[in-house]
């Protein structure tokens, strides 16, 4: 088992076809007990129950400091430690440049990017005391390609931050033993694409895709999985694109 004896917290993990969850059951097959962290709180702890009592489910706004920092805690005091951050919450809005109000900006901004940040930092001053740890963070083909298929251009600036972000954490972090590193999903069949895509249209997508098909929560999932193991372990500031060729550059 690849995380045997690890800690792991997961934000926006609380839908059960979602990367979310999809990377806490994998994260749990592998030995690993989890913390799943959802704006609502009864789900979060059903989906915890959903793998097994020995994990738990926090209430958790990813864009307010305060509720991450208290997510931590609740963890720390659970299970004593956290190896592993998985920055996956996540919202987007397909909207035109032209059609972005400020509301929405900052609500995309928010969850996507200051998100990041704001889980980051409740738990690295734990990771620092004990030199190490591994820190995920969900990014997006959009943020490559200038926009895709469900997310407006406030979505693909807000990726392209976490890009960034995560780039910079890790030259920062890189000393204490922390590694940071991303992943950047094409399309993948979770309840975000209910009712938005034709079946037409699928077909459509899938034929540009060079592998004919599009993503599965669990493709997302088992990038996390090696980024969070010690099989990447010399891995640091990297991005994993999980796209099946949509993107290759």
């Amino acid at each position: 088992m690849l995380l045997k004896d690890k800690v792991a917290i997961i934000s926006g993990a609380a839908g059960l076809r979602g990367i979310g969850f999809a990377t806490a059951r994998t994260f749990a097959e592998n030995g690993a007990r989890v913390a799943i962290l959802d704006l609502d709180a009864a789900a979060a702890k059903a989906a915890a129950a959903e793998i097994g009592p020995e994990h738990i489910g926090l209430a958790c706004n990813v864009a307010d400091k305060a509720s991450c920092d208290a997510a931590v805690a609740e963890t720390l005091k659970a299970f004593g430690k956290i190896d592993i951050v998985v920055a996956n919450a996540g919202v987007t809005q397909p909207v035109k440049c032209w059609d972005i109000v400020e509301a929405d900006w900052d609500r995309i901004q928010n969850v996507n990017l200051k998100g990041v940040l704001f889980l980051a930092q409740a738990a690295i001053p734990h990771m620092k005391e004990r030199r190490q740890g591994s820190i995920a963070c969900m990014s997006s083909v959009s943020a490559q390609r200038g926009g895709g298929i469900l997310g407006g251009s406030h979505y693909s600036a807000a990726k392209a931050g976490v890009l960034g972000l995560a780039k910079a954490m890790a030259r920062e972090l890189g000393p204490d033993g922390i590694r940071v590193n991303c992943v950047a999903p094409g399309l993948i069949q979770t309840d975000i694409l209910s009712g938005k895509l034709t079946d037409e249209k699928k077909a459509e997508i899938r034929s540009t895709i060079p592998l004919n098909r599009l993503g599965d929560p669990r493709d997302i999932a088992n990038a996390y999985l090696f980024l969070a193991s010690d099989m990447s372990a010399y891995l640091t500031g990297t991005v994993i694109d999980v796209n099946g060729g949509m993107h290759i550059h």
